[in-house]
């Protein structure tokens, strides 16, 4: 397809310039990127920020076959060019994304098959703080993890994007949830997204406090802590129980007693999304239409932005990220609105 808009060939970018702290990033300016023909390119109006893109810029994240080495894995923009094997979508078209790198510029290739309708009750920061969350989410806590109606899960990390999104979505399922969070602030704003219990893990023990409010056991544990926390998950994990990892904040190493897994049936598992296939993860954006953007479109599940960034101080959004100080998702402004058509 030939796009109206004339896509030109540098746009605005933020790179890695060597591995570092947040003032490592730099904006440049640099080749728009060629999508292939079962890409889309994106007009970027926000990116998300997450943490697997902190750990890109620090050196501690080695890139994927293929992927772009510019940080940046969601979007929300505007389709100006789609390749001759894309059916779907067409130029105009208003979407989120899950990338394989590349979302902090103005312009983004992307699988067709890893976008979704842009939700139209969302503003363009809203709709940019969507796909990593929901992707990573459904896959863990739904697919992964099985929870049910009427089960509880321990979320850790309750106050995060991803942690705001678990309690949502565990929410609308009907389940419990349980969320650890780092103050009795983070604390307060999980209960009013919808958690049922929130535990402050720097002035009371945890996993002591879990068994009080629960002596049988969660149903599921969501960790992306990792560490000394491993072991106590499984204490507190109720018979046939699935404890399912998505990151390592204290560690990816920790001492466990398998013994205590054995008896209790217990179901240990884990992934990251930008290993898996682009078949995989078109299937996983497939789940995320067909169960959660039903939820996003009445409001029952609903990205809480904690603040905006231009795209030129990525740095500073990097810098709020790793402080652990946010509450909700961190989106970087990019721009690009009103090219040739307005904004949901």
């Amino acid at each position: 397809m030939t796009s109206p808009f004339q896509t030109p060939s540098a746009m605005q970018a933020v790179e890695i310039s060597a591995p570092g702290g947040p003032e490592v990033l730099r904006e440049i300016y640099t080749a728009v990127p060629e999508p292939s023909v079962q890409d889309v390119l994106i007009a970027v109006y926000a990116a998300g920020v997450n943490r697997p893109d902190c750990m890109q810029r620090a050196g501690r994240y080695p890139l994927p076959e293929g992927a772009s080495p510019l940080p940046g894995l969601e979007v929300a923009g505007e389709i100006v060019f789609a390749g001759s094997a894309v059916s779907r979508w067409k130029i105009g078209d208003h979407v989120v994304a899950l990338t394989h790198g590349g979302g902090y510029a103005g312009f983004c290739a992307v699988n067709a098959e890893h976008c979704l309708p842009w939700p139209e009750n969302l503003d363009a920061a809203q709709a940019a703080a969507l796909p990593e969350t929901c992707f990573t989410v459904h896959h863990n806590l739904v697919a992964r993890g099985g929870l049910k109606r009427d089960e509880t899960v321990l979320i850790h990390g309750g106050s995060s994007g991803i942690g705001t999104t678990a309690i949502q979505i565990a929410k609308a399922i009907g389940a419990r949830t349980i969320v650890t969070a780092g103050t009795r602030v983070k604390c307060d704003y999980c209960i009013r997204m919808g958690a049922d219990y929130a535990i402050n893990y720097r002035d009371e023990d945890w996993e002591g406090r879990v068994r009080e409010i629960l002596p049988a056991g969660v149903d599921v544990v969501l960790d992306m802590v990792g560490g000394d926390y491993v072991m106590k998950n499984i204490n507190v994990l109720a018979s046939d129980g699935r404890y399912v990892m998505i990151a390592f904040m204290r560690g990816a190493k920790a001492e466990v007693d398998f013994w205590r897994v054995l008896p209790k049936r217990l179901t240990l598992c884990g992934s990251t999304l930008r290993p898996q296939s682009s078949a995989q993860k078109a299937s996983i954006a497939r789940a995320v239409e067909r169960d959660i953007w039903p939820l996003v479109r009445i409001g029952s599940v609903r990205p809480h932005i904690h603040q905006t960034f231009p795209l030129a101080q990525a740095s500073a959004a990097h810098s709020v990220m790793e402080a652990s100080t946010h509450m909700g998702k961190l989106v970087l402004n990019v721009g690009n609105r009103g090219m040739s058509i307005d904004e949901p």
